[in-house]
């Protein structure tokens, strides 16, 4: 991580005093930081940026120092303090002085165990929030007819989060799939596979590329596409593209789903992978277990793979993803930002049942009374799916 600490100091205090207590609470970081000290020309470019309110009377030197501070940024300010010579004073002022001004803050002061914990999860939140900002995400064709629950408000989602939505036509897709070369290799090992697989794996190669075009055109950071459209207009599946494209670090989404590609594009920020974009076949309510299902994964999430055909379809590439068994995250959000699903649970088991969509996953969530959402009030059908537990990072980002 990378941290900076810039301090806040009244001359009216004893500079030698004041620096013993500075060495005594500095000591008690575990974490590694930049120390700025009054300097405070690098603030705003570190992963997180605290202000150590060292003593009381520091409310005129914030305000100076803050005054053109943008509260368009979004960004919080973050307090830092020991609790001795006032700061702790000062910081409520500061901190009011903040709210009042519409610009979000936090005081960040309790136990040195409380203070490291906190700082550290402020920190991965914060280095995720910049990497949001300026993310220009597309929408390749529209959503699938069948998700008429997954729109999004463009104007709340760049406020809030700074990302950009880019409409792209799905016909310059499909110019572009038309118009590349089918690749003489093999795109993935198809080992086993049908022998129908096997002759669409160029297509599906020439999918791959057409798309790495596309995100190339349009400076894209991710993308969700209209792939059922690919059945039709060129007999083949975009499942290896996109499973390929999200393991090399571009969100790559299903179906037009414009919800779940933020919620993959937050989860790739926050944890390096997009996620596994599936939808609940079956729940057992009182257990609270599920099977997700869905025909493609990130492939840097699976420990093996084979391939199979699409499953609706029975043409194309579909990918069987296996993911190691162990602590998971749930999470969706909605296309206003104004509703999150996110609970931890744990992945059961991987299976392979003939009538489902090829990857299928057995999650138990850790709070059984959880899955009622899923027959009550979900956020749509897809849902986001996270090795390890992630819902601390999820709720801080997203305010939830």
């Amino acid at each position: 991580m990378n941290i900076a600490i810039f301090t806040l100091t009244s001359e009216l205090h004893d500079e030698q005093a004041v620096a013993a207590v500075t060495r005594d609470f500095l000591s008690s970081l575990a974490f590694e930081y930049d120390f700025c000290g009054a300097d405070f020309s690098s603030y705003g470019t570190h992963d997180l940026d605290l202000v150590y309110v060292r003593t009381g009377g520091t409310e005129g030197i914030f305000r100076r120092i803050f005054s053109d501070f943008d509260a368009s940024s979004r960004t919080p300010i973050y307090l830092l303090t020991s609790g001795k010579s006032n700061s702790l004073a000062a910081s409520m002022e500061i901190l009011s002085y903040l709210r009042q001004h519409g610009i979000r803050g936090e005081i960040i002061h309790g136990s040195a165990e409380y203070i490291n914990s906190r700082v550290e999860l402020l920190a991965t939140v914060e280095r995720a929030r910049r990497q949001l900002r300026g993310c220009r995400l597309g929408v390749i064709g529209q959503p699938s007819d069948w998700l008429i629950a997954s729109g999004v408000e463009k104007s709340i989602v760049e406020e809030e989060l700074g990302i950009s939505i880019v409409d792209i036509p799905m016909s310059e897709l499909i110019s572009e799939v038309k118009s590349t070369a089918l690749p003489q290799e093999g795109l993935l090992d198809a080992g086993s596979a049908p022998e129908a697989v096997k002759r669409s794996l160029p297509g599906a190669g020439a999918i791959y590329r057409a798309l790495k075009k596309i995100v190339e055109r349009h400076s894209l950071s991710g993308f969700t596409l209209r792939c059922f459209d690919l059945l039709t207009a060129v007999e083949n599946t975009g499942c290896i593209g996109l499973a390929r494209l999200n393991g090399e670090g571009i969100v790559a989404g299903c179906e037009g789903d414009i919800p779940a590609m933020l919620s993959m594009a937050i989860s790739r920020a926050l944890t390096g992978v997009s996620g596994f974009q599936a939808n609940p076949s079956r729940i057992d309510v009182e257990k609270g277990e599920m099977l997700f299902a869905h025909c493609t994964i990130p492939l840097n999430m699976v420990d093996d793979y084979d391939l199979d055909t699409h499953f609706e379809s029975g043409i194309g590439v579909g990918v069987r993803g296996r993911m190691r068994p162990g602590d998971v995250t749930v999470f969706k959000v909605s296309g206003d930002l104004s509703r999150v699903f996110v609970e931890e649970g744990v992945l059961v088991r991987n299976q392979s049942e003939p009538d489902l969509c090829r990857t299928q996953q057995v999650i138990r969530l850790n709070n059984p009374s959880k899955a009622r959402y899923f027959l009550t009030c979900p956020i749509g059908n897809h849902h986001i799916i996270l090795p390890g537990r992630w819902k601390k990072q999820i709720e801080e980002l997203l305010g939830a």
